[in-house]
């Protein structure tokens, strides 16, 4: 087995089980041991750092992958240097200003929730934790080996909260012990990263910078604007929701956003195989290749996707029942989030093709321009509707943005991702949500949810093998049926 495929099928079960942590927290440590207010805090503290993250990492983190690969091994070491430096052009300025304007920055973001002004620092360390730990994690990924920063940043701060939250549950730490040891964490996790990084490769300092540093500066910029924009698109609901409303609001808006974002589970253990095939394809310009996989990543994520909204829709009744009373007013928000993460679902690999392609700037002013109105949409729409006001300016935003990249590809490349299977798969999740709707059974939630999901996941699968939707899904069937022993 290939280095490549290994790892890929290795942080496919390592993404998957973050997920799973990320699931018991978010469902379930946080909803019943933390309250409303401090766990909105906990939302607001980590959004902020993470849409901070692209500026305290400068693009580093892109930029090292993208030139490491042009430089002999006795010019590494300089590179290497630059690519730890760089950084400081981003926390450098934000720390002075932290420093210089914290109370009017403070006195503005805490107009609505005064509790927030003593916790800003906070979200500077954890965005500086953020940003070096992708750094680091990306000298791991140049020299192949990104399985374990994979697992540091998809599991370990997850367990870590848990036992956090456990222990703060049984006294042993205090509220304000809680948060501070949730800042240590994520710089713990930048630390060990970081050794872990350096025994693959103990770089020597020196400031032997390459001759085209400026090129690298630029581009690290550009990186800058295209990775803050999507985070803005990703995060910046969560923050603004505290400029508006009550804090605990932001932890039950974060709840529903979660619930639905395990709709994209499939499509990051995908992008991380389909990445390299993407750029192979466009490097040696097979265009019949292109349109093939841009096809058939769109269909086989449509249909993982798909069935995922639909089976998130038709037990989030029983999900609830499960959480405290607080929590359970966010359909309309995991409706129209979920939609949008099958949206993307259903583009496929576009982003590889984009950001692979000699059109990544255009691109990168395209993901501005919508986090730009992202930032506009909540301002208008969170003080009229609440947090369902800040689920439909993500929801329109990304349906613009996707819509744009989708008539870009078609005018740049001369490719759609649909075809007529596509439709197929519609209506046949369409079909499902009719026919389960009203189907309610009288066990505990946990049954409820098991039963339901059983009998729509055997459908949804006996209709894609029986029509033969799509070949990879029905080949994967086929050699599971046959494996099956059959009594005479």
């Amino acid at each position: 087995m290939g280095v490549v495929l290994k790892q890929s099928i290795q942080n496919t079960v390592v993404t998957y089980l973050g997920f799973f942590f990320g699931a018991i927290n978010t469902l379930f440590l946080y909803t019943k041991i933390l309250p409303d207010k401090y766990y909105g805090l906990v939302t607001f503290i980590l959004a902020s750092g993470a849409i901070l993250m692209p500026l305290m990492a400068f693009g580093v983190h892109n930029t090292m992958i993208k030139f490491y690969s042009n430089h002999q091994e006795t010019e590494k070491d300089g590179f290497f240097t630059l690519m730890l430096l760089v950084p400081l052009l981003g926390v450098v300025p934000v720390a002075l200003v932290g420093l210089i304007w914290y109370d009017p920055i403070g006195d503005w973001v805490s107009q609505v929730n005064p509790m927030v002004k003593d916790y800003l620092w906070y979200v500077f360390f954890v965005g500086l934790a953020m940003g070096y730990f992708e750094v680091f994690y990306s000298w791991t990924k140049v020299h192949l080996k990104s399985v374990f920063g994979n697992f540091m940043k998809e599991v370990f701060a997850r367990v870590g909260v848990s036992l956090l939250l456990v222990l703060f549950y049984f006294d042993v730490i205090s509220l304000d012990m809680f948060f501070k040891c949730l800042v240590g964490l994520y710089l713990l996790r930048t630390l060990i990263i970081k050794m872990y990084a350096f025994s693959l490769r103990m770089p020597k300092f020196s400031f032997k910078f390459p001759n085209y540093t400026k090129e690298i500066l630029s581009y690290s910029f550009l990186i800058i604007l295209g990775g803050s924009a999507s985070l803005v698109l990703l995060e910046i609901d969560k923050v603004m929701l505290n400029q508006f409303i009550s804090i605990e609001n932001v932890a039950y808006y974060g709840v529903s956003v979660y619930i639905a974002t395990v709709i994209i589970v499939p499509s990051r253990a995908m992008h991380q195989i389909t990445y390299p095939l993407t750029a192979e394809l466009l490097n040696t310009k097979n265009e019949a290749g292109l349109d093939t996989l841009y096809k058939k990543t769109s269909l086989t994520l449509f249909i993982a996707s798909g069935i995922l909204f639909v089976l998130i829709i038709l037990n989030l009744n029983d999900l609830y029942l499960m959480l405290p009373e607080n929590y359970r007013n966010g359909f309309t928000i995991v409706f129209l989030i979920g939609l949008a993460k099958v949206m993307d679902s259903l583009l496929g690999n576009i982003n590889s093709i984009l950001y692979n392609s000699k059109y990544y700037k255009t691109v990168l002013v395209f993901g501005v321009c919508l986090a730009a109105l992202t930032i506009l949409l909540n301002f208008l729409l969170i003080p009229k509707l609440g947090m369902e006001g800040a689920a439909w300016a993500s929801f329109v935003s990304i349906f613009i943005f996707n819509l744009v990249k989708l008539v870009f590809v078609k005018l740049k490349f001369g490719i759609l991702p649909f075809t007529s299977a596509t439709f197929k798969v519609f209506s046949t999740l369409v079909l499902l949500i009719v026919l389960f709707d009203f189907v309610q059974f009288q066990f505990h939630p946990l049954i409820n949810i098991g039963l339901k999901s059983i009998l729509v996941s055997v459908m949804y699968l006996g209709i894609l093998y029986r029509f033969n939707i799509s070949e990879d899904v029905s080949g994967i069937l086929s050699k599971w049926l046959k494996k099956i022993p059959r009594s005479e």
